[in-house]
């Protein structure tokens, strides 16, 4: 087996052990994912992968298509399990993410598309990164930690690379990497009682 396909395999590994003690944290109550985030993440990561797909990443896509799987599951578990709260702002994400779509398919381009979910997800990611900020015990610094290092890792097996191949991934390592530290900062000054 090439190495690429390997380390797509070790990223789904690595994704797959987040997602379970993910869902753990989940039904202990130890953690209270946001649906409405979850559902704008299955959008963007499944346009993601899809750009990845039509952009010649190869076995470098599996990571993303896995995670499209993923996040779908965790949107249904949040439904059950989950903050239910929504906001305007969660409406304007889930809008230009479906934006997306309607770019890519006006343009026949993935390249704008990911450009475009690769900002929404930046701007998401914001609010994640203030409720982390808010209720530092309420966030899962493992899943995200995990989710960053497997984005890290799903780069090196990409088969091309292009705007559209490596920027969503790029940027999940960021973003999910600033999750993590606002969490341990966070943390840091109100330990759990």
């Amino acid at each position: 087996m090439e190495v690429k396909a390997l380390l797509s395999i070790l990223a789904i590994l690595i994704s797959f052990a987040g997602c379970c003690i993910y869902f753990r944290q989940i039904f202990w109550g130890n953690v209270r994912p946001h649906a409405f985030s979850w559902l704008i993440w299955f959008v963007l990561v499944s346009v993601a992968f899809a750009a990845q797909v039509a952009g010649g990443a190869g076995v470098g896509a599996w990571v993303l298509g896995f995670s499209s799987v993923a996040t779908l599951f965790f949107f249904l578990v949040a439904l059950a399990k989950g903050d239910r709260h929504f906001v305007s702002a969660d409406w304007l994400f889930l809008l230009a993410a479906v934006a997306a779509l309607l770019l890519w398919w006006l343009t026949k381009d993935p390249t704008l598309s990911v450009v475009l979910i690769t900002l929404t997800d930046a701007a998401g990611a914001s609010l994640t990164i203030r409720k982390a900020y808010q209720k530092p015990q309420e966030e899962s610094m493992t899943h995200f930690g995990l989710a960053s290092f497997k984005s890290a890792i799903s780069l090196f097996a990409l088969e091309s690379f292009s705007l559209a191949t490596w920027l969503y991934p790029a940027s999940l390592v960021i973003s999910n990497g600033l999750v993590v530290f606002t969490l341990l900062m966070r943390r840091k000054k109100s330990p759990r009682t």
